[in-house]
């Protein structure tokens, strides 16, 4: 930690830490994430899309507290900067003359009126001095300099006009020498011109390439009380001098001519000193010459009511600054971007520590998300899901339709899942994909048998039993059914155009994991069919980009089912169809795409004829009919009629519910009144 105790108990200290990210904070949910990003790529979006459109929209920490995203930061920027440009205005400076010349000229007749001594004829050409004051403070100021002031106040407030100007031009250029050198003496102020000297002697050289590391360290020994930052070589104290010159140009860029003409001329009286302006000169074309990149010409309105002085303004300008460097990181735009270009520090000091622990959040995420192995870039530079992701966002989804199944049903969690049948007594050497109870026994006998003579006996007399995966045996369950599955999924337009096509993959996703994790002997085949049908991997479907070809080609869907299911013959065909359309495309003989609407008898003929060959197959047939089209229904009612089939109706949100049900109500293992095991394993 960055503090540490030296002792505990009586005496210990604790404070902040400031060591890094904090230990104790809460974890980010990557859970969320990967669900909203999933359901971003399912919609169409890339992985990169996704990740980008999570970030930017707010969401909720580990503890439940609302936390910004890129977008709310984002706001919160633009109106800080906002709230600057309107709030304030630049003749702070000029008006704090005005005033302290005004109240100099009111003590001064005020002396005057009560000095009865003094000679009529000096009174007289006093006032008429101090009475015909030009309006303009610069040239008001530059009349007073050889005025014999009678009142001490009044010489005192126009002494400290001149130590005001000068201390505005120097806090300008150094930040905090306004206050520092409230009340300065002349040794305070010659040490203030020998750091300049020094400060363009080390410029000057630099420009010209033959400054030494010696020279700067000489130069941070005698004067690094002027720099609380603490640079440690030339080019930081560079960096540091010129984006607040830089400021102080913007800011006297966006002055009126005239309030340039005024400071101008006040600037000759600051300390009573002209050298300070030639020494602040020749600072500024240094620093110009060496550090041309800042923006030495911008300028900005500000109408506002609070006036600002020198130092204040150019502050004001150094947030501006920094707060159009932040909307840039927050936009994320440029190529390259990442969120751990967010400079939190900034962050901090413009919108405050909450929103830079947002900040921090966001960048946390997207690095857990990339380190994870959730997400990582392909051979094409692009970010995509990695298998380890689709995992993840299955179970969530399968997870999901057990929640909605057993909170409609009632069915128990006995965490049984994978029994296909009741125990026979048997057993039979494991093999990859089985999820029946290992017989503890005979594989131990197994591997006392296959051990002996490989190992020698311990002190104890007795030998080492090794398990191998060739010892193990699994009992039998009885009626133990092997299914190839064939889930067809319609992606024409109109499932895109209704709403459909994100509820479409979760559902093959859901199912998809609940095989591959809890039916590994079951075989599954995606499907799917728009103008014409295509056998897809899971991560090509979760990826697929909406389809706006029009056709529904269920004939081709179908051939593409009836041969999976022939590469099985032991295996009981289950077939699957989700659709919103009557069939408006076969596949004719010559491999091409036959497409009419309404649809033509032949495309109906040619699907009819592929689904009896599914039921000649033996294939157990659901279909699941989506939307209200009394013809779709129809049509539908009729071919499950055909083969013995069964037909749900259900929501695009219930669509995931109804197909792993009805899946699992083909194994056998959801029994009618969903109760008893559960396959899930949740």
């Amino acid at each position: 930690m960055a503090r540490q105790n030296r002792r505990l108990g009586r005496g210990a200290r604790y404070g902040r830490y400031d060591g890094g990210p904090d230990p104790l904070a809460p974890p980010v949910d990557l859970s969320e994430a990967l669900d909203a990003i999933g359901d971003e790529v399912m919609a169409g979006y890339s992985p990169e899309q996704a990740l980008r459109e999570y970030l930017r929209r707010s969401g909720r920490d580990a503890t439940g507290r609302d936390r910004a995203g890129l977008d709310e930061l984002a706001r919160r920027v633009a109106e800080r900067r906002e709230q600057l440009t309107r709030d304030n205005k630049l003749d702070g400076t000029l008006q704090e003359v005005k005033r302290l010349l005004e109240k100099a000229v009111l003590a001064e007749r005020k002396q005057l009126a009560r000095d009865v001594d003094m000679d009529e004829g000096d009174r007289a050409l006093a006032e008429l001095q101090i009475g015909a004051l030009p309006p303009s403070p610069a040239a008001a100021v530059n009349e007073l300099n050889g005025y014999s002031w009678r009142s001490a106040e009044a010489r005192a407030d126009f002494e400290a006009i001149k130590d005001l100007l000068g201390r505005e031009l120097l806090d300008q250029r150094f930040a905090g020498f306004k206050e520092a050198l409230e009340n300065a003496t002349a040794d305070d102020r010659s040490a203030v011109n020998a750091m300049l000297a020094d400060l363009n002697e080390l410029l000057t050289a630099h420009r010209r390439g033959d400054d030494t590391e010696e020279m700067f360290e000489q130069f941070m020994a005698h004067h690094g009380a002027f720099f609380p930052e603490n640079p440690s070589t030339v080019d930081e104290l560079l960096d540091t001098l010129a984006a607040r010159a830089a400021a102080g140009q913007r800011m006297r860029n966006s002055m009126t001519p005239e309030q340039r003409a005024e400071l101008d001329a006040l600037a000759q009286q600051a300390f009573g000193s002209p050298e300070l302006m030639a020494s602040l000169a020749e600072l500024d074309g240094n620093l110009r010459a060496l550090r041309p990149g800042e923006d030495w010409n911008g300028a900005e309105s500000m109408e506002g009511e609070q006036g600002l002085g020198l130092g204040d303004g150019t502050g004001v300008f150094q947030d501006l600054a920094e707060l159009d460097a932040l909307s840039e990181q927050l936009a994320q735009g440029y190529e390259g971007s990442r969120i751990d270009d967010l400079d939190l520090e900034a962050l901090a000091r413009q919108l405050g520590e909450e929103s830079a622990v947002d900040a921090r959040t966001l960048q946390q995420l997207e690095r857990a998300l990339r380190d994870s192995g959730a997400m990582k870039r392909g051979s094409d530079g692009r970010l995509k899901l990695t298998p380890k992701a689709m995992r993840q966002l299955g179970k969530a989804l399968l997870r999901d339709v057990a929640d909605r199944m057993s909170g409609r049903t009632g069915a128990r969690d006995l965490r049984q899942a994978g029994a296909a049948g009741d125990l026979s007594g048997a057993t039979r050497p494991w093999v990859f994909g089985d999820t029946e109870p290992w017989e503890v026994t005979r594989t131990i006998t197994n591997a006392v048998v296959s051990s002996a003579g490989e190992r020698p006996v311990d002190g104890d007399g007795f030998g080492r039993v090794r398990i191998r995966i060739d010892d193990v045996e699994v009992q039998e369950t009885e009626a133990r059914t092997q299914a190839a599955v064939a889930l067809l999924v319609d992606t024409s337009f109109s499932m895109a155009m209704d709403g459909r096509w994100v509820p479409m993959k979760r559902t093959a996703l859901a199912l998809h994991t609940l095989i591959s994790s809890r039916f590994r002997g079951d075989d599954l085949q995606l499907i799917g069919f728009g103008r014409h049908a295509a056998a897809m991997e899971i991560e090509e479907l979760v990826g697929l980009d909406a389809k706006w070809d029009k056709g529904t080609n269920l004939h081709h869907a179908l051939l593409l089912a009836n041969r999976h299911f022939r590469k099985h013959p032991n295996a009981q065909p289950v077939l699957l169809i989700v659709t919103d359309g009557e069939p408006t495309s076969h596949l004719e003989a010559n491999g091409e795409v036959f497409f009419d609407y309404p649809p033509h008898p032949i495309t109906i003929a040619y699907a009819v004829r592929e689904l009896d060959n599914a039921g000649r197959l033996g294939a157990r047939v659901t279909f699941f009919r989506l939307g209200e089209d009394a013809g779709l229904a129809r049509f539908i009612d009729s071919m499950a009629r055909r083969v013995g089939g069964s037909v749900l109706a259900p929501e695009a949100d219930d669509l995931g519910v109804a197909v792993v049900g009805s899946y699992l109500g083909s194994r056998g293992s959801w029994r009618s009144s969903f109760g008893g095991s559960d396959p899930f394993g949740f």
